[in-house]
């Protein structure tokens, strides 16, 4: 492996952390945002702190994510031919989808539309857990 090799995948593990940080946090924000009481302070200040999350950290690490992900894959194109890669593509992009899930909830939120109960927090907050699982295995095993 060539060192700039090496930096991309350093980088890409960087990204993926810090978007996994937030795919953890954000549902667990949500978890206590349902039992706020709507225009109160503790509402205003979950908002805030989902927004600023969701842009400043999430998004960002999202897309640098991508960035460096597909730089992997255009410099070891033959990945392309392997199972293993086409799994994993498929469950990050069902990671993003989830992404904008949560910012469709966030939206929700600020509208006041919020019509879920913690316990579907507390179940879905499990989800990017079960998909990183995957994409750990699939990357670093390679089963197929």
């Amino acid at each position: 492996m060539d060192n700039f090799y090496l930096w991309l995948k350093a980088f890409h593990i960087i990204s993926f952390t810090a978007w996994m940080a937030g795919m953890f946090y954000l549902p667990r924000l949500y978890v206590y945002h349902v039992n706020a009481k709507q225009n109160s302070e503790m509402d205003r200040t979950f908002q805030l702190m989902e927004q600023r999350l969701l842009r400043y950290i999430m998004s960002p690490a999202m897309i640098v994510t991508f960035i460096f992900g597909i730089s992997l894959v255009v410099s070891s194109p033959d990945w392309m031919k392997q199972g293993w890669l086409h799994a994993k593509i498929v469950l990050v992009l069902g990671m993003a989808g989830f992404h904008g899930y949560l910012a469709k909830i966030r939206q929700d939120f600020a509208g006041h539309r919020n019509l879920k109960e913690e316990k579907f927090y507390r179940r879905i907050n499990e989800i990017p857990t079960v998909l990183l699982i995957f994409i750990v295995v699939l990357a670093v095993v390679k089963p197929f």
